[in-house]
């Protein structure tokens, strides 16, 4: 049986949910704080769960495409947080922080001694040589090609009006 454009589709979203579990579960569960480049990696991740559920309700070529293009933007995100872990190049020079709109001096300074500082330069796990950033670079662009194989001709399921 010919693998659907659907099951590629549907494989890639939930991958990226798999990821963005993963990264909540290392962050929640694991006691692992995510750094400003680890927030970065799971908004496409997001993106493409919501490009999944699009696809079950409106399955097209561009859908496919936005998929594709949310994974492989998590997955060069990763490459540059793993690249800022190597110390091949610079990551960003700031850092982000919670609201302090209304907050007291003393609240403020409450708020910063207790915050969780994880460093975009720091590798916090590794497994296999590859930080969390390198795994999910690599991941990520594997799911962007599960959903760019799904536009492939011949594809049983290809959404309506697509050439191929």
């Amino acid at each position: 049986d010919v693998v659907t454009a659907r099951g590629f589709a549907l494989a890639a979203a939930a991958g990226s949910a798999v990821l963005l579990l993963a990264a909540l579960g290392f962050q929640y569960l694991g006691g692992l704080p995510p750094c400003q480049m680890c927030i970065w990696q799971r908004w496409p991740h997001l993106a493409a769960v919501l490009v999944g559920v699009g696809y079950i309700i409106a399955p097209s070529a561009f859908v496919l495409v936005a998929g594709s293009l949310a994974a492989l933007t998590s997955g060069g995100i990763g490459v540059y947080h793993a690249g800022v872990e190597q110390g091949w190049w610079a990551g960003p020079t700031t850092c982000s922080a919670g609201e302090i709109g209304g907050l007291s001096t003393e609240a403020l300074l409450d708020q910063i001694l207790s915050a969780p500082v994880t460093r975009c330069d720091d590798i916090v796990w590794s497994f296999a040589g590859l930080s969390m950033a390198g795994w999910n670079a690599v991941l990520s662009i594997l799911l962007g090609g599960l959903w760019l194989i799904a536009l492939r001709p011949g594809r049983r399921g290809r959404p309506e009006g697509s050439r191929g």
